[in-house]
């Protein structure tokens, strides 16, 4: 499960797929995208690839496997959700500045949160 953000499954293979669905082969790729992104029930991708639905099961749960295993070690989907929510800090300091008028105060916090987000880069 991904660290930064507990999010629900469907949105998290999402970003799975996103960030490292290119290291799967075109085959689980392909398999993996229309079961878990274009919602393929496992009986209709079995007759698409021609192959049972254990097969098709086995390698979606394979590849959900593997691309875990990635961001296990890359952490690229965890990094990115900190810096967006960082950012989003950012932003919501600057609103502040801009409607407040008192630049002095905040300035350092903003300064704080571009070297966290230069560090998670």
């Amino acid at each position: 499960m991904l660290q930064v953000i507990k999010m629900d499954k469907i949105l998290e293979d999402t970003y799975l797929f996103d960030f490292y669905g290119e290291l799967l082969t075109e085959h689980q790729r392909s398999i993996y995208r229309d079961i878990v992104l274009e919602d393929l029930s496992l009986g209709e991708a079995a007759d698409e690839y021609n192959v049972s639905r254990q097969a098709i099961y086995d390698i979606v749960k394979r590849c959900r496997k593997t691309l875990l295993g990635y961001e296990e070690k890359l952490h690229l989907i965890n990094r990115f959700l900190k810096i967006r929510e960082l950012t989003g800090e950012i932003i919501q300091i600057s609103e502040k500045i801009e409607e407040s008028g008192s630049e002095d105060s905040e300035i350092g916090k903003i300064r704080e949160l571009a070297m966290l987000i230069t560090e998670e880069l």
